[in-house]
């Protein structure tokens, strides 16, 4: 039989890379997308290569442009043959002050977040629903919920619709694909490099856990709803977040 195959968009770095090393480890053969940063998915290709006795595919894909995702999904069917997971994880942050935003920026946080998943569900939907088999887990953020930032606004606006997106998609693809989404609060990824550590110290009083989280505790939660054990879990939001709260 042959191995399952997962495609983890945004994976040369951060959360993406770590789900990749955790598939990679569980005996799944991995497809690494990124859209910048060619030397970085390339490493990891050849970390994985190395390391476990999984197949690997690079593709550079921007997943905001249709064009572009119907030509990676072709290319991983004719490589694989299949796609058995699906990690909507491909994200951008542009945070800047609420009245300085540009409805440029606004929008590539919007098609790069939202529309990225949406057209990457639609087009590896097919196949699953064709196969009647697959799992679909898009990554959202606790700021889609309640830890808001006016400065993230059109981030956080992106990450709600993520969250809405994963209900319909479960309603589309039932009862053979489950999809489920995964809200991570603050983890030490390239995203968050920027921050003074004044708001780290800051944000860290407001976590129960006293730290952010590592990249390959949020994978592990995605490992986990890729596997067997969460055969009845579908269309939940599961905060992974150490304990956030807003007092």
């Amino acid at each position: 039989m042959s191995r399952m195959v997962a495609l983890v968009t945004g994976s040369n770095r951060g959360i993406g890379k770590s789900c990749i090393i955790e598939f990679a480890k569980s005996n799944i053969d991995v497809v690494i997308n990124y859209c910048h940063h060619e030397m970085e998915a390339l490493e990891l290709e050849r970390y994985i290569k190395e390391n476990f006795g999984v197949r690997v595919l690079t593709i550079k894909c921007d997943v905001s442009k249709e064009d572009e995702v119907e030509k990676m999904v072709n290319t991983i069917i004719d490589n694989f043959g299949r796609i058995d997971i699906l990690v909507n994880n491909a994200s951008v942050c542009r945070d800047s002050l609420f009245f300085d935003k540009s409805i440029r920026d606004f929008k590539r946080i919007i098609d790069v977040n939202l529309i990225g998943t949406y057209l990457c569900s639609k087009y590896v939907g097919k196949i699953m629903l064709e196969n009647k088999t697959g799992r679909i887990i898009n990554i959202s953020s606790s700021n889609a919920l309640d830890t808001f930032y006016p400065e993230s606004c059109d981030y956080d606006a992106s990450k709600a619709g993520v969250i809405s997106l994963t209900h319909n998609l479960a309603r589309e693809l039932a009862p053979y694909v489950l999809v489920n989404c995964v809200c991570p609060g603050w983890v030490k990824t390239d995203m968050n490099k920027e921050l003074s550590i004044e708001q780290i110290q800051e944000e860290k009083k407001k976590i129960l856990l006293g730290r952010f989280a590592e990249p390959i505790e949020i994978a592990r939660v995605v490992l986990f709803l890729a596997s067997p054990r969460a055969n009845y879990i579908n269309d939940s939001i599961i905060r992974v977040d150490g304990g956030r709260y807003n007092g």
